[in-house]
């Protein structure tokens, strides 16, 4: 499965590990119908009607992967869902997932188009 990646999970970044043996595919960047909010250590992706492009990388990875990451990311326990995401060209016809943040971000800095 194809998974966008917009945070710590990014190459260089702390949590990149939990990628460890998955696929890079390439650096990618999503149509503009998300923004993204800084929540202290990590940021947190939201859909929006006055979105931009959020930049990130799209990364082939299994169902193993998946089920970790499902469990990092607290789909659990309601903090992040996992959902198809819109990418901008060149990837624009492939089908790729990413995590959307579930809480409230009132009060929660824009950190623009990348984290």
């Amino acid at each position: 499965m194809n998974l966008f990646v917009y945070g710590t999970l990014k190459r260089g970044q702390p949590r990149h590990r939990f990628l460890s043996g998955q696929n890079f595919i390439a650096a990618a960047r999503t149509s503009p119908h998300y923004r993204l909010y800084d929540l202290g250590d990590y940021p947190g992706l939201v859909e929006r009607v006055d979105g931009v492009s959020i930049e990130g990388e799209l990364w082939d990875v299994d169902d193993a992967c998946l089920t970790r990451l499902d469990r990092f990311e607290g789909c659990d326990v309601g903090l992040y869902r996992r959902g198809s995401i819109q990418l901008a060209r060149p990837h624009d016809e492939v089908s790729a997932m990413t995590y959307f943040y579930l809480k409230d971000i009132e009060g929660c800095p824009e950190c623009g188009t990348c984290w």
